[in-house]
This record gives structure tokens, C-alpha cells and sequence, in this order.
């Protein structure tokens, strides 16, 4: 709580019904003070809480602008702004972690009725939570393809591949990569293609986060190995997603990205 601010305290009121009166007082723009608290004089801080209740929204509005720069871009600021406003009442942060924070908000794009007219924008938002969320995760030294020596050939099938905590998928019916990348170079969006789906990872191997689109069998390919599925089945998987799967150049592409911790055979895990 502020710090001008002192708990009346009772024995019928519990801590958790003053932390919820605090918190549905901060998310009514029009309500007083909670009657919870009190100035040293015993009068509701009603003046001074408007102005802390201001600040905490300015500042989650900031945070939203700093996680979702590519969402503003394709909007405009008044318009970010006043998404961001309705989000807050929505969905008020959970954590002290202010990076945390944004997580739910593609999927409240893509039901939010202002937005409708810009309809990728929820998959954009979770692109750009990907990339947060990659620069945040645990850090794991990526193996190199050489190692898929070491394997007897004859059970290379068998493999199951440990991928690196930083990767996220994203499978979009909307260019979702073209219209970032386009966006987060400020240049104009208006010549992508809306009427191709991209898939895309994204990875932080080591220092910097790096944001790819995938070729075909792609997504299908490490989302069947990043649900534990064996090499020889996620090959078979993304075959009959895709005609004229190669299987050697994908794995030269995972390898590449730096993707891949860890490879071990089913019967070694016994």
C-alpha cells in the first residue's frame, strides 16, 4: 500500500478482503478512496489516491508500449493507449514482474471489437511476447548437428530431441512475420500480403533473440518434436503435412538456429 496511507484494521475485515477493496478501488477510475484506509486525521485519502491510482495505470500503459512496440506501430498511439486502458480493466497484472505481464493480451485483440478491423493483430502481439519471453528464459548451451553421428544409424528414428527452453512456435493464417518485420524497421506494412499465413519460430540460443520464418513442414516438424515426439515420427508427421518433406534440411535448419540441447534415444531412457 502507499506509504501515506495506514490499514484500519478489525478482526471482521481479513488482509485478503482489504488487498481486494484496494485493488477494485484502483481499477474504478470514478471510485473513492477504499474505506479501508485512512490519513492520520481518520478522513479517506481520496485526492492522493486518484493521483496513485493514475500512476499505476500510466505505468502498466508503459509497460504494454515497452512489450508490444510492433502492436502500437500498426495502430497508433491513441490508439494503443486506449487499448491498453481496456486491457488493464480486463486483465490487471498477476505478478510483480512487470515482463510478465501481456501475456493474455493477443487473445484479448483478437476479441476486442475496436481492433476488428486489423484482425492479425492478436498473432503480432503473441510474436512479440515470444520474443520477450525468449529473452528471459533459462539459458542452455545448444549442441551441434555432428552429434547425430554418435547415434547408430539404425535407430536415428528412435531420437527424441530436447529443444531450447527460449523457442516458441507461432503457426498464422496472416503474415505474421512479414508484418513485424516490416513494422519493427518502421517501414511501411502496406505492400505484405495478407492473404498468406507465415509460420514462425522464435529463439535466444545465446545473447540475442532471433525471430525466423519457418519453410514448409516447418512448424509441423519441431511442434511434433517439442510435444516428445521421435525424429521418425515427426518426419512422418510433417510428410503428410507437407509434399516433399526434407528431412535434411530441416534438421540443418534446427541445428543451425541453435535449437537443439539435447538428443537422446527412447531405449537409453528405459
Amino acid at each position: 500500500m502507499p506509504s501515506w496511507c495506514k490499514a484500519s484494521w478489525s478482526e471482521a475485515v481479513s488482509l485478503a478482503e482489504l488487498q481486494s477493496d484496494f485493488i477494485d478501488s484502483l481499477r474504478t477510475p470514478s471510485a473513492a478512496a477504499p474505506e479501508s484506509l485512512a490519513t492520520p486525521g481518520g478522513m479517506r485519502p481520496n485526492r492522493r489516491f486518484n493521483v496513485y491510482r493514475n500512476n499505476v495505470v500510466v505505468s502498466l500503459i508503459e509497460a504494454l508500449r515497452s512489450s508490444f512496440p510492433v502492436v502500437e506501430r500498426l495502430v497508433g498511439e491513441e490508439f494503443f493507449k486506449a487499448t491498453a486502458r481496456a486491457y488493464i480493466d480486463h486483465e490487471p497484472p498477476r505478478s510483480p514482474l512487470m515482463f510478465q505481464y501481456g501475456e493474455t493480451f493477443g487473445n484479448f485483440l483478437d476479441a476486442f471489437p475496436p481492433a476488428a478491423s486489423v484482425p492479425y493483430l492478436g498473432d503480432v502481439a503473441r510474436l512479440e511476447f515470444a520474443r520477450l519471453n525468449a529473452y528471459h528464459a533459462q539459458d542452455r548451451v545448444p549442441i551441434a548437428i555432428t552429434h547425430l553421428s554418435t547415434l547408430p544409424p539404425e535407430q536415428l528414428g528412435e531420437a527424441e530431441f530436447q529443444l531450447h527452453p527460449s523457442l516458441t512456435l507461432l503457426s498464422s493464417r496472416w503474415p505474421v512475420f512479414s508484418l513485424w518485420a516490416a513494422s519493427s524497421e518502421q517501414q511501411s506494412a502496406q505492400d505484405v500480403n495478407l492473404d498468406t499465413g507465415e509460420d514462425v519460430i522464435v529463439i535466444r540460443p545465446e545473447y540475442n533473440v532471433d525471430v525466423r520464418c519457418l519453410p514448409s513442414g516447418g512448424y509441423s516438424f519441431l511442434k511434433a518434436l517439442q510435444d516428445g515426439a521421435s525424429l521418425g515420427d515427426a518426419a512422418g508427421q510433417a510428410s503428410e503435412a507437407t509434399e516433399n518433406f526434407n528431412l535434411a534440411h530441416h534438421l540443418e535448419g534446427l541445428f543451425g538456429l541453435g535449437a537443439v540441447c539435447a538428443v537422446e534415444l527412447r531405449n537409453s531412457k528405459q
